[in-house]
């Protein structure tokens, strides 16, 4: 479900550059691990570690609707996200399982971002996670979000 009026293969598949066609559900979760870990670690300065662990928690609320077993997943609280729990819960699932439900989370991810933060300033905030060939150096001049 990409957002509405964008495009790219950053948003409909945010593991295609991270996990090959055909991976494995083991490859599928080494990628949803170090993905979350760069997810924190870009917006952690900016939104601080609760709120990365809210968005991860309230995706994985989205996302089990369809996928009822990532709750499993989902600690309580607002500790640190148990990436390695996650990473076992997707682990266990065929490959197609596992593929469709991590993309599906980090849509919801990203789709909750954009929600609060605008479309614009997402992409470039998570360019180099979700896409990192496509992340290209900054031109050193801010971007803006049209204005409403």
């Amino acid at each position: 479900m990409p957002l509405e009026g964008t495009s790219g293969p950053a948003l409909t598949a945010p593991l295609s550059e991270r996990a090959p066609q055909g991976a494995s559900a083991l490859q599928i979760a080494a990628a949803l691990g170090s993905m979350a870990l760069e997810l924190d670690a870009a917006l952690a300065p900016i939104i601080g570690p609760r709120g990365v662990m809210a968005l991860w928690q309230r995706s994985l609320h989205l996302t089990s609707a369809a996928h009822p077993w990532l709750s499993a997943g989902q600690p309580g609280g607002l500790s640190p996200l148990d990436t390695a729990l996650l990473a076992t819960a997707v682990a266990q699932r065929d490959d197609h399982d596992a593929t469709v439900a991590v993309n599906a989370l980090l849509q919801a991810f990203h789709e909750l971002l954009a929600s609060l933060i605008g479309l614009s300033l997402t992409e470039r905030l998570l360019r180099t996670v979700w896409a990192p060939s496509l992340a290209l150096p900054s031109s050193g001049l801010p971007a803006q979000d049209p204005t409403p």
